[in-house]
């Protein structure tokens, strides 16, 4: 598929929507990445962020352990919180 669009002051460009109904990944604040291939050419694609899963579960453990002022881990707090609402 191909379309024209304008490039609006500050850089703006809008996506048409004949494109936005074929690709099922461009929604209001997606996030995208945009590179130059060529100097004719710019790709668009969805940014695919990837995540460190066994240092976002070594974090847990640590915020698991974590001793607060009233010497209990995060998660005794939060079991204590739940009971007392």
């Amino acid at each position: 598929m191909k379309t024209v669009s304008i490039v609006r002051d500050r850089g703006q460009l809008t996506i048409p929507d004949s494109i936005r109904r074929v690709v099922n990944w461009i929604a209001p604040m997606s996030a995208v990445s945009i590179s130059v291939v060529k100097p004719d050419e710019i790709i668009i694609k969805p940014h695919q962020q990837q995540i460190d899963w066994d240092q976002v579960w070594e974090n847990i453990r640590k915020s698991r352990a974590s001793l607060g002022k009233g010497k209990i881990s995060a998660a005794e707090f939060l079991e204590q919180d739940r009971r007392s609402h």
